[in-house]
C-alpha cells in the first residue's frame, strides 16, 4: 500500500520548480525541496506522459495572460482556432479572450510574410559572419606563426650569444 506524503499542490509547485530550474540539476531541486530525487523524477515522467496525452500545454491559450504577452505557439493556436469562424463567431471568440480582430490579422500577416524574408536575411547574415570568421581565423593563424617564428629566433639568438659569450 502506497501512501501519498505530498499534496497535489506541492507536487505541482515542485514540477514548476523543475521546469524553471535553469542550469541546476534535478538533484539540486530535490535537495532544496527536501525530498527524494527518485520521487521527483517519477513525478516528472508522469507529468510528461499526461502532457503527451493532452497535447502541448504551450499551445493552449492562457486565461491569465494578456494577449500581448502570448508566445508564438499560442498566437498560432489562436489563429488556428479562429481560421474557420464566421465574423460573428470571431468577434465573440475575441471578446472571450480579450483580443481584437486587428491583433489576429497582424499576427496572421506576421506569421505568413515575415518567415521567408527573415530566413533569407538570416542566411545572408550567417554567410557574411562565416566569411568574416574565416578571414579572422586565417589572420590569427598567420600571426601565431609569425609569433612562433619570432620566439624561435629570439631563443636561437640567446643561445648563439651564450656560445659566443665565452670566447670574447
Amino acid at each position: 500500500m502506497s501512501r501519498n506524503l505530498y499534496s497535489i499542490e506541492f507536487q505541482e509547485q515542485a514540477l514548476i520548480k523543475v521546469r524553471e530550474r535553469g542550469t541546476r540539476s534535478v538533484l539540486d531541486v530535490a535537495d532544496d525541496l527536501h525530498m527524494s530525487v527518485g520521487t521527483l523524477r517519477k513525478w516528472i515522467s508522469k507529468s510528461n506522459q499526461t502532457k503527451g496525452e493532452m497535447g502541448d500545454p504551450a499551445a493552449k491559450l492562457p486565461d491569465d495572460l494578456p494577449a500581448q504577452s502570448w508566445g508564438a505557439t499560442q498566437r498560432l493556436q489562436a489563429l488556428l482556432e479562429t481560421h474557420t469562424l464566421t465574423q460573428t463567431q470571431m468577434h465573440a471568440w475575441c471578446r472571450e479572450r480579450g483580443l481584437f480582430e486587428h491583433q489576429l490579422k497582424a499576427w496572421r500577416d506576421a506569421f505568413c510574410s515575415a518567415t521567408p524574408s527573415e530566413s533569407r536575411e538570416s542566411k545572408a547574415a550567417l554567410r557574411d559572419l562565416q566569411a568574416k570568421h574565416e578571414t579572422l581565423q586565417r589572420e590569427l593563424r598567420r600571426k601565431e606563426k609569425a609569433l612562433a617564428e619570432a620566439a624561435a629566433l629570439l631563443v636561437l639568438q640567446k643561445k648563439f650569444q651564450a656560445l659566443l659569450g665565452g670566447e670574447d
